[in-house]
């Protein structure tokens, strides 16, 4: 019997299904994950027991339509874990994970299951399946195969173990760095001790501070290593304790010490991919993805790593050649010093002062005149917002979706400032997935961790924080313009080295003149961003690429270090050693120029779904600037081409092979030439 007293056991009465979040409280959700496991396991047994011979109706679409409720609350549970982690959410995430993977494994490892999605798979060209169906039994029957459904009882109840283990010890690595980085927020006493930051900036700093019953001013830290503040920041201790603080996350030897964590699932997922028949876990993740095998992923990473540096080099002589002739203290150019030294070079070469350029961003102007109106001039929706709706947390903000006829679209929610209950980083996540199967329409999430200025104030964003909205938006639109008939391939359910095409393609939509100029307005007199400052800002594209190119491909670097273990491999137990071994291999063990992420607090691979796979944003980037190219050859910023890159790419979600969409759309081939040039990588 259905508990009528737990909102999240109906379906909910608000707009596009939207979770009833004021009526939701902690202790509801494990519960209802509990009567949403039983009722898939009770969905699934019925397609079991079917005495007629397996069918596309009887098997695949009665599998796409079982879990509809656990879907409804995971993606519920789900947002709130991600943005609003309180003690009492943390402790439902860490009883449930282990529960998740059980109930994941019961599933996908079922043998009646998977003898009956084999024969369908092996009937396939004798029956008449529109494109979608024919791929939806390709994807079920490789995906069940590729988690172990062949496997014989006693492996898979080996395998059941090791996803179990490895789900909780994922969720370990999360709330330690969570409370790691919490722990870790600088307090400075002083706003002399800050000099170089602007007085939004300081105004959101002493706010953190006074939020936690302390005086001065707190510096939270960002997900990667550094920090924005670094750019500007003109006492050099003071950007050395922040760059400090940032690389000794989890890694300190208390309790939030995630170095046993991360050597234990390495080790883990080690054995996990043996018994699954591959090599390495690189091996097994790679074998589904587009880039088939981790020696591809090598190719790519190796040939980009050595021009990378290189430049990277050549930027240092730079950097050093600013202090040698301004400091009246020489030093050699350190890790925490790149940030503010680069601003002086691009100063001096382009005359461009970005921290100057945060009055021209002021947040709900790029959100409604930059984000949303190239939306609409592109693809013609509209948003409007709902503020009768109440989403997870009172920060987050619901919009409705329009499309150019005025249909309904779906809902959009963002979630644009820091708190100590939100992980790091910036992403977006489904509340609802689109499926005309379920007749359910999307409900997306972009969260941001922008710090809040003081009440009354503007929130003024960094070119940085510009390009993650723009980019986190490009997500978001993946999810609400999907138009698949079944769940399995909406929006965002695409493979892990895609998903970052669309949302990379968003970002062009920065500095495009007509996006611009709507948007890039100073808060106090409506003035226009400089042409001047534009055109260099255009030029000076390329500039500091050696480093963020280097420091990106190092992390990914360190990514497939870890996930090319074997079984047989000694998983090593000197996390920095490791590292350090690892980098030297690939030329990008520079001091000056650090990983992105370190392991201790490389979320992206230890707690999140890129394991294996963080290589996948350079290379969805070859895909992405060779889009770039094509918009700029076709008109650029027109409804014709938003038809086209909506309907043949954004839509189709998961339901085609992505590279085969990619053809259909480009006409051919993705192109490595303008990823190079992009990069400033060509000789």
């Amino acid at each position: 019997m259905t508990d009528v007293s737990n909102p999240l056991l109906q379906p909910s009465a608000l707009p596009f299904g939207l979770p009833d979040y004021r009526a939701i409280r902690a202790e509801h959700y494990l519960p209802a994950f509990r009567a949403a496991f039983d009722e898939q396991l009770r969905e699934v047994s019925r397609i079991t027991m079917v005495r007629s011979m397996p069918t596309f109706e009887n098997t695949i679409e009665a599998l796409e339509h079982s879990g509809e409720l656990l879907e409804r609350v995971s993606h519920a549970f789900y947002t709130v874990s991600s943005a609003d982690a309180t003690p009492e959410i943390q402790a439902v995430d860490e009883q449930l994970a282990p529960l998740m993977a059980a109930h994941h494994d019961a599933i996908t490892l079922d043998g009646a299951l998977y003898w009956r999605v084999q024969q369908v798979h092996a009937r396939l060209d004798e029956l008449d399946l529109n494109a979608e169906q024919r791929y939806l039994v390709e994807r079920h029957h490789r995906e069940m195969t590729h988690a172990g459904a062949a496997l014989d009882d006693e492996a898979k109840a080996r395998l059941t173990l090791l996803n179990q283990q490895l789900s909780s010890l994922s969720n370990t690595f999360e709330r330690n760095l969570l409370n790691d980085t919490n722990d870790l927020a600088v307090l400075f006493e002083s706003a002399e001790e800050l000099a170089g930051l602007g007085a939004g900036e300081l105004s959101a700093a002493a706010r953190a501070a006074a939020e936690r019953g302390l005086d001065g001013y707190l510096v939270s830290l960002p997900l990667f290593t550094g920090h924005p503040y670094l750019a500007q920041l003109q006492n050099r201790e003071s950007r050395r304790r922040i760059m400090e603080a940032s690389r000794s996350r989890a890694s300190r030897g208390n309790t939030n010490d995630n170095r046993p964590v991360l050597i234990e699932i390495a080790r883990l997922r080690a054995e996990r991919a043996a018994l699954l028949g591959y090599s390495s876990h690189a091996a097994y993740v790679s074998a589904d993805e587009t880039a088939g095998t981790p020696e591809a992923v090598e190719r790519m990473l190796r040939d980009l790593a050595a021009p990378s540096a290189r430049n990277a080099r050549a930027e240092r002589e730079a950097l050093q050649e600013i202090v040698d002739e301004t400091e009246p203290e020489r030093f050699p150019v350190e890790a925490h010093d790149w940030a503010y030294l680069t601003e002086k070079v691009r100063a001096a070469r382009y005359d461009i002062d970005t921290a100057a350029l945060r009055p021209w961003f002021e947040a709900e102007r790029v959100l409604h005149d930059g984000v949303f109106f190239a939306a609409t001039r592109l693809y013609g929706v509209t948003f409007a917002e709902r503020t009768d709706l109440v989403a997870y947390h009172p920060g987050a903000r619901v919009f409705e979706v329009r499309n150019e006829d005025g249909t309904e679209l779906g809902l959009y929610v963002l979630d644009l400032y820091t708190r100590d209950t939100k992980r790091g980083g910036a992403w977006m996540n489904p509340i609802v997935s689109q499926s005309r199967l379920r007749g359910t329409r999307p409900v997306v999430v972009n969260n941001l961790n922008v710090p809040r200025p003081a009440e009354g104030e503007p929130t003024l964003l960094t070119l940085d924080e510009v390009t993650t909205l723009f980019h986190e938006f490009g997500h978001a639109l993946h999810g609400l313009f999907a138009d698949v008939t079944y769940p399995h391939f909406a929006g965002t359910n695409v493979f892990r080295d895609f998903v970052e095409f669309p949302s990379q393609v968003n970002e062009m939509w920065i500095l495009w003149p007509e996006v611009l100029d709507n948007y890039a307005r100073h808060h106090l007199t409506d003035e226009p961003l400089d042409a001047a400052i534009v055109e260099r800002l255009r030029s000076a594209q390329t500039f500091d690429q050696g480093h963020a190119t280097s420091e990106y491909l190092a992390a990914a670097w360190l990514d497939q270090a870890w996930h090319r273990l074997g079984p047989d491999d000694a998983v090593p137990d000197d996390v920095a050693a490791f590292e350090a071994s690892a980098l030297a291999d690939i030329g990008l063990d520079d001091p000056a120029v650090p990983t992105r992420y370190s392991s201790p607090y490389f979320a992206h691979v230890f707690s999140g779904g890129y394991s294996a796979g963080y290589y996948s944003y350079i290379w969805s980037e070859v895909l992405d600037a060779d889009t770039v190219d094509w918009f700029r050859e076709n008109g650029g910023l027109t409804r014709e081409n938003g038809d086209r890159f909506r309907q043949r790419l954004l839509g189709v979600g998961g339901s085609r092979n992505p590279l085969e969409a990619y053809r259909d759309f480009r006409g051919r081939d993705a192109e490595i030439s303008p990823l190079l040039k992009r990069r400033g990588l060509t000789p």
